[in-house]
């Protein structure tokens, strides 16, 4: 086939403008995966961080069962140690989160 011919420039335009659509098709798949995965890791962090404060307030649970399991005999817990105890989980969660966020 001659190069000069219009059946070869017609081939050529055409199979140019496969090749750019399916560049355009690859880039555009990249970008959306991409972004897939930044989203996937925003989730992931903010499950590790709920994980973290749910086992804080487990510990925390658990302490409170304790204290009350002790308390049936003879060994009673002031509010002001209860208060004393949430307060402490609630600053590890929080230390936690933002440990988790930096």
């Amino acid at each position: 086939m001659d190069k000069d011919s219009d059946e070869y420039k017609k081939r050529r335009e055409r199979n140019n403008l496969a090749v750019k659509k399916s560049r355009s098709k690859t880039k555009l798949k990249t970008q959306q995966t991409v972004e897939r995965v930044n989203q996937l890791r925003e989730e992931n962090e903010m499950l590790e961080a709920k994980i973290k404060i749910l086992t804080k307030e487990l510990s925390f649970l658990k302490d409170l069962f304790l204290a009350h399991a002790g308390s049936a005999h003879g060994q009673n817990l002031t509010d002001a140690e209860l208060s004393y105890l949430k307060d402490e989980t609630d600053h590890k969660a929080v230390i936690a989160s933002a440990n988790q966020s930096a």
